[in-house]
C-alpha cells in the first residue's frame, strides 16, 4: 500500500542527505516535497500542515553528530514524527478483569467486518483467551451463516439468530430479525459465551452502506446494553479519505476505543492509516494484510514508520515466521542447505511450503530493510501461480530424482513436464534455478565457517 508514498519519500530525504547543513531554505524546499508527496498519498490537509511544522521546526539548524550527517538526522526526525502520527505506541485490547471481555466490531457493509470477526478470533484463540462469535447482523442476508463458516474454520463457538430463542411478539427463530431483536441477541450470544466457558465475545454487529441515524441508534442501544470493553472500528484503508470521515462519524457517535484497518495488502495510496489516528485519536490496534485467517497484524506505529520509510520491519518478519514456519524443520534446512552437499530438491519444496504459508512475496520483502520500490513492484507482478506450478514439477519427480537432480536427463525432463502439465523449458530453468540457489548456499555456509 505505502509503495508509492514510500518510493517519493525516501526519495526526497534522499536528496536531503548529501547536504552539509540543514539550512532553514534547504529544510523548507524538502518539506514542500514532502507535503506534496503526503497529500497526493490522502493524508488529510490538517495532518499533513501539522506533520510538516513539526518536522520544520526540529530540523531547522539541527547540530550535526560524530557520525550522522544532517540528512541521516533529518530521516530520523521524519521518521519520529510518522510514528507519532500513526499513534506513538502499540495498544493491545483491553481485556475485563472478570470474563468475558466484550468486543463490539462496528463498520459499513463491505468493510470486512465479518471475515475480520474470525480473523480477531484466530489470532485470540493462538493466544489462549478462548474467543466465542456472535452473528448480530440481522440485516444482511446469509451474515449469520458466513460467520458460522468461517468459526468453524477457525473452531471456535459461534452463536446467531437461528439460535435465539422465538420471540412471542417478534419473528420466528432464524427468520429476518427486526432491529428491536438486535439487543436481546447479543444478550443471548453473551449467556451462550459465558456457558461455553468464553473469555472473549466477539460480536459482528449490523453495517450499513452509508452511515445514518437508524444504524447509530442500534448501536449506541447494544452499546449501552452490553457496556464492552472494546468498540472497535472495522475501516477498508483502500476507501482513503472516506476512511477518515467515517472513523470520525463512528467515534462521535460511540466513542470507538480503536481501530482495525482492513485490505492494508492492496494499492491504495496508504492516506487512510496515517490519518485516521490524527483525525480521532482512536488507536489502530490491528491491520489485516491478507485475504487468510491468520492475516492479521498488531498495529506498531514504530515499525510501520520504518517501512514506510523503507527501513523495514525485522521484527515483525521473524514474528509471521515463528508463527507459520516449523523451527526444527527450518533449522534442519539451514545446517543441509549450508552443508557440502547441499540442499535436494525435496529440501526445497519443504522450504517453498513454508515460505507460501507466510504470505504473499512482495510483502514479505517489503520487511527487509533497504528494499527498493522497485523490487517490490516486480515482485507485486509474480503471478502466485507459479509456486505452484514449480511443486507440481517437483512432485512429478520420482523420490530419486529429486534427491538427486543432477541424473536428470532429456528424456527424464521430458516426462516430468508431461506429468506437471508444464514446458521442458519451464523444468530447464527451475533446475538452473536451483543449481544457483544451492551454489550460493553452500557459499553462504563458507562465509559462516570463517
Amino acid at each position: 500500500m505505502f509503495a508509492a508514498l514510500s518510493e517519493r519519500l525516501t526519495a526526497t530525504l534522499r536528496d536531503l542527505a548529501g547536504r552539509g547543513v540543514l539550512t532553514e531554505d534547504a529544510v523548507r524546499e524538502g518539506l514542500r516535497e514532502i507535503r506534496r508527496v503526503l497529500l497526493e498519498a490522502d493524508v488529510s490537509f490538517e495532518l499533513t500542515r501539522t506533520f510538516t511544522e513539526r518536522v520544520q521546526e526540529k530540523a531547522v539548524g539541527v547540530a550535526a553528530l560524530k557520525a550522522v550527517n544532517p540528512g541521516q538526522q533529518l530521516v530520523k526526525i521524519v521518521h519520529d514524527e510518522l510514528v507519532v502520527l500513526l499513534g506513538d505506541t502499540t495498544t493491545g485490547l483491553a481485556f475485563a478483569s472478570v470474563p468475558p471481555t466484550i468486543v463490539l466490531l462496528v463498520g459499513l457493509q463491505g468493510s470486512g467486518k465479518t471475515t475480520t470477526a474470525a480473523k480477531l478470533a484466530a489470532r485470540l484463540k493462538r493466544e489462549q483467551k478462548a474467543p466465542f462469535l456472535v452473528a448480530a447482523d440481522v440485516y444482511r442476508p446469509a451474515a449469520e451463516e458466513q460467520l458460522r463458516q468461517l468459526a468453524a474454520q477457525v473452531e471456535v463457538g459461534c452463536f446467531g439468530p437461528s439460535d435465539a430463542d422465538p420471540s412471542p411478539a417478534g419473528p420466528p427463530a432464524g427468520g429476518p430479525a427486526g432491529r428491536s431483536d438486535a439487543v436481546a441477541l447479543v444478550r443471548a450470544g453473551i449467556a451462550a459465551a459465558e456457558k461455553a466457558r468464553a473469555r472473549t465475545v466477539l460480536v459482528d454487529t449490523a453495517g450499513r452502506l452509508q452511515i445514518d441515524t437508524e444504524m447509530m441508534a442500534e448501536l449506541g442501544r447494544l452499546r449501552d446494553a452490553v457496556r464492552p470493553q472494546e468498540i472497535l472500528l472495522v475501516a477498508d484503508a483502500m476507501t482513503g479519505q472516506d476512511a477518515v470521515r467515517i472513523a470520525r462519524g463512528f467515534h462521535e457517535a460511540l466513542g470507538i476505543t480503536g481501530v482495525i484497518l482492513t485490505k492494508l495488502d492492496g494499492d491504495a495510496r496508504g492516506g487512510a492509516a496515517l490519518s485516521i489516528h490524527g483525525v480521532t485519536g482512536a488507536p489502530i490496534k490491528f491491520v489485516g494484510v491478507g485475504e487468510r485467517l491468520d492475516a492479521l497484524d498488531v498495529f506498531d506505529p514504530v515499525r510501520m514508520a520504518g517501512r514506510i520509510l523503507q527501513q523495514g520491519d525485522v521484527v515483525g518478519l521473524v514474528e509471521r515466521a515463528q508463527q507459520n514456519v516449523d523451527q526444527a524443520s527450518a533449522e534442519r534446512l539451514a545446517r543441509k542447505a549450508t552443508s557440502k552437499k547441499g540442499m535436494d530438491l525435496e529440501d526445497f519444496l519443504s522450504a517453498m511450503r513454508q515460505v507460501e504459508k507466510m504470505g504473499p512475496l512482495e510483502g514479505l520483502l517489503g520487511m527487509l530493510p533497504g528494499m527498493p520500490a522497485k523490487a517490490l513492484k516486480q515482485a507485486k507482478k509474480v503471478d502466485p501461480s507459479r509456486l505452484k506450478h514449480t511443486e507440481a514439477i517437483i512432485l512429478s519427480m520420482t523420490p530419486e530424482e529429486r534427491r538427486r537432480p543432477d541424473t536428470l536427463n532429456g528424456s527424464r525432463r521430458a516426462r516430468i513436464a508431461r506429468g506437471a502439465g508444464r514446458s521442458v523449458q519451464e523444468v530447464n530453468q527451475l533446475l538452473k534455478q536451483f543449481g544457483q540457489m544451492k551454489r550460493f548456499m553452500k557459499g553462504m555456509g563458507k562465509l559462516r565457517g570463517r
